[in-house]
């Protein structure tokens, strides 16, 4: 998988949030919320390089684009991590564990909910 920058997972997180598929208008409608001023090119040259990297494909519905998310938020995410934990960790989730535990990082719900996924995880394993 090839990483994508700061802009272009912006515009991933729009289509993601919409169900993995966004018209060109939406996705220009969603940057002006977010008060982006970012120019009609500037979001062409982005969709075409996450096209070029395998992220999304384009579909033509008249005169209109539709973008649709080849790489789901999920796998990005479980990708990303896999990255992280090897460039920084070496690979060693313990280290990365231990990281978070010692700097309190972990709210009380956190414990909960990881606490409950664990249970539950091990269920499954069983």
């Amino acid at each position: 998988m090839h990483q994508i920058s700061e802009s272009e997972l912006i515009l991933m997180k729009i289509i993601w949030k919409n169900g993995g598929t966004a018209l060109f208008s939406y996705i220009m409608e969603q940057l002006e919320q977010e008060h982006s001023e970012w120019k009609k090119n500037t979001v062409l040259t982005l969709l075409s390089r996450l096209i070029g990297k395998h992220y999304l494909t384009a579909k033509k519905l008249g005169r209109r684009n539709e973008y649709i998310a080849v790489v789901s938020e999920q796998e990005y995410q479980s990708e990303q991590t896999h990255v992280f934990l090897d460039r920084v960790y070496e690979g060693n989730v313990k280290n990365l564990v231990t990281s978070l535990l010692s700097q309190d990082s972990l709210t009380e719900t956190d414990w909960t909910e990881l606490e409950s996924f664990w249970k539950e995880k091990t269920k499954k394993n069983e």
